[in-house]
């Protein structure tokens, strides 16, 4: 409960802090490099999960991840993207890496198994469940919409929900990188 007294930080995001869950990942970028939390020990780390076929949410998402990434000023280049696919069976390594260049080139889309997402996912607490289209490859999929913060150190430390203002995950992140400010 000391993140949430007055001697504590105040987060607009869910303060998960030492949450027993999401502690680390083994997965491929879209550059072909195997990634984990420690290769950005430094960074503040902004996990989503998605897909790149996804109509609405995970666009937005990524915007607004880009968004808060300018709100940082200076500190902009300490904050590290990260977009996970739930939908390895057709987002390949090359649609990814495109996907990503819409958005900010330092951000990574990581992905693995079929297999291996569905494990991640149940560690992660996200939900995803594909929804049938009129042919087998024009499916949708329902998921989780929100991102994980991780501190500087690799520390689980925020849930930011989708559509939260990214003023405010901006002002979080600031707390995470200057706790002392």
């Amino acid at each position: 409960m000391i993140a949430c007294g007055p001697s504590g930080p105040a987060f607009t995001a869910i303060n998960i802090t030492g949450a027993d869950y999401a502690k680390d990942f083994a997965l491929t970028d879209h550059n072909g490099q195997l990634r984990s939390l420690k290769d950005f020990r430094g960074k503040i780390v902004m996990v989503f999960f998605g897909y790149t076929q996804c109509p609405d949410v995970c666009p937005t998402s990524m915007v607004e991840m880009v968004r808060i990434k300018q709100l940082l000023g200076p500190d902009g280049d300490k904050l590290q993207g990260l977009f996970v696919t739930v939908d390895p069976e057709r987002d390949q390594p090359e649609m990814l890496k495109a996907y990503m260049e819409n958005f900010d080139p330092t951000f990574l889309a990581l992905y693995t198994t079929p297999e291996k997402t569905a494990a991640l996912a149940k560690d992660y607490k996200v939900y995803y469940k594909k929804v049938p289209g009129p042919t087998p490859t024009s499916y949708t999929i329902d998921h989780t919409a929100g991102s994980y913060v991780y501190d500087t150190q690799g520390n689980l430390r925020l849930f930011t929900r989708y559509g939260t203002q990214p003023e405010l995950t901006a002002a979080d992140i600031r707390l995470l990188l200057h706790p002392a400010a």
